[in-house]
């Protein structure tokens, strides 16, 4: 008896067996595609139209897909910063009863960019160290829930602006594992591989003249070792400090806050004279200020675009004399009087150009060039009409961002 078709889903959408699954993803028609950028892939991926939203459709072996989509549900259940995985689909035949590649889907990341995108719309040194820096950050969180990557690039990862910086989202797990804890030999296998692969990445960019032929990058590359070993130590290394220097315990966590990291639990120790305290950090939860953001406001923001909306926040809360007010309350007047009609004056047709967040984060920076030019205070209002006029209008549209080259014989990021 042939082998039917088979998908595996947590929560399955009727509207996938609509598909053309007896078809090669290679062969799939244009009115089911998705006009997505493309990227470098070592696999056939697809963005597809599915019920009102994008799903990514890569082929890939049986054993594979179904690792990859335990592994995605387990980093999901981890919130780490990962893709979702939807379904895994096997049992595939072409209408010649071919066997066909079983196939992954995974739902797209809204506002997110393949970095080659990214490169695309700014070609500055500068973009590829603020890819590197979001890169060591996401490479450190999977790192403390245990997951062993095997293939860290920029090509497996996608990006989404994060008010001045990225943050960065694993989108490739086929190679990866979850340990309970990993070895420091998988920690700088992982970190060694990120930097040969980066500069292959980067010196490919300088070849296509998306980067200058003057950057070096050999330097830019090794950055992630840097930034990943500080960024390590300053979470996990233990600390020794005099007796009367228990400030810096609090001053470590303010630090650690400041990273964007909460100290869920913290270890201890005093010599045996109370001398000296031990610190070592032993739990620690990324999203610092967006768990902030989202208790007082209900906003699913990135972590620096919540640090950037508590800062207006508190701004807000000092200016209008209401420091002696609840927050909780200050805040659901700043939702209501700031940040929704500051959104809000964006026309339609261009509310598919940037995240709200970053919107507004980007009408803050230019209300501020506003004021230093201008010698004042220019009002909100009218710093988002400027913002409107001038600037908006020039963005991509990055939540369906267009194919960058519909020649490009690369198949879609996956």
């Amino acid at each position: 008896m042939p082998q039917a078709l088979q998908i595996t889903a947590a929560n399955l959408d009727p509207a996938l067996l609509d598909l053309p699954w007896e078809l090669p993803l290679e062969q799939w028609p244009d009115d089911v595609l998705a006009a997505l950028p493309r990227g470098i892939s070592r696999h056939v991926v697809r963005f597809v139209n599915l019920s009102g939203r994008v799903i990514a459709v890569k082929e890939i072996g049986e054993t594979v897909a179904y690792h990859e989509y335990q592994l995605l549900r387990d980093l999901v259940r981890l919130n780490a910063p990962s893709v979702h995985p939807t379904a895994v689909v096997t049992g595939r035949k072409s209408v010649d009863g071919e066997d066909l590649t079983p196939a992954l889907v995974t739902e797209h990341l809204q506002f997110s960019l393949p970095y080659r995108a990214v490169f695309s719309q700014s070609m500055r040194p500068e973009t590829a160290t603020r890819l590197i820096d979001s890169l060591a950050v996401l490479l450190v969180r999977l790192h403390l829930l245990g997951f062993y990557w095997g293939d860290v690039s920029l090509s497996n990862t996608l990006f989404r602006r994060d008010a001045d910086a990225f943050s960065a989202y694993l989108v490739d797990a086929e190679t990866g594992d979850l340990h309970p804890q990993l070895t420091r030999g998988q920690r700088h296998y992982d970190v060694d591989l990120a930097r040969t692969n980066i500069i292959g990445e980067l010196m490919d960019l300088q070849a296509g003249g998306l980067l200058g032929e003057d950057v070096d990058v050999i330097t830019i590359g090794t950055r992630i070792e840097e930034r990943y070993h500080a960024l390590w130590n300053e979470l996990t290394a233990e600390e020794t400090y005099d007796n009367g220097e228990r400030w810096r315990v609090s001053a470590k966590i303010k630090r650690l806050n400041e990273l964007g990291f909460d100290v869920g639990e913290l270890t201890m120790s005093a010599d045996l004279d109370g001398t000296r305290i031990v610190l070592q950090p032993k739990v620690v939860d990324a999203g610092h200020h967006h768990r902030q953001i989202m208790r007082l406001t209900g906003l699913d923001v990135e972590e620096r675009q919540a640090r950037r909306m508590l800062n207006d926040l508190a701004t807000y809360r000092a200016i209008t004399g209401r420091n002696n007010q609840p927050i909780e309350l200050v805040a659901h007047q700043w939702l209501a009087e700031v940040f929704e009609p500051t959104v809000r004056a964006v026309p339609p047709q261009m509310t598919a150009k940037l995240e709200p967040a970053q919107i507004f984060h980007e009408i803050l920076d230019h209300r501020w060039y506003l004021s230093q030019q201008q010698h004042r205070d220019v009002p909100l209002p009218e710093a988002t009409q400027s913002y409107i006029d001038n600037v908006l209008p020039s963005r991509r549209d990055e939540a369906l961002f267009l194919d960058l080259d519909p020649n490009d014989e690369h198949s879609l990021e996956d």
